[in-house]
């Protein structure tokens, strides 16, 4: 498996993930985004905004890829997560929306 993300938008949110840049990781988000995390699930920019600001993004979390695939139009990111919140590896599956995050789920990896 191939730790290099081919897919650009999905590319550039885990850079923007990994700088915490806050606009930046909600502005990634299709309107209507969601974010499923372990079953809870976050939908729209408010709610996305308020998990990340305690669990992702304020928890200061850097995700280090370590298996990249792709299957029915999904990108599956399967890495390192370090973060004040929560450790360990983890699974994201991100779908877009053209240039956007239409969702993104978050499973153990």
């Amino acid at each position: 498996m191939s730790t290099q993300i081919s897919d650009p938008v999905v590319a550039a949110f885990v850079e923007t993930v990994n700088r915490h840049d806050r606009e930046g990781f909600l502005d990634a988000f299709a309107d209507g985004g969601v974010v499923d995390d372990w079953g809870r699930t976050f939908t729209g920019r408010d709610e996305i905004a308020a998990w990340s600001d305690r669990e992702f993004i304020g928890s200061e979390g850097v995700l280090t890829p370590e298996e990249v695939s792709e299957s029915g139009g999904a990108v599956t990111v399967v890495g390192d997560w370090r973060s004040t919140h929560a450790n360990g590896r983890s699974s994201f599956e991100f779908r877009t929306d053209g240039a956007r995050i239409a969702s993104m789920t978050i499973r153990e990896g």
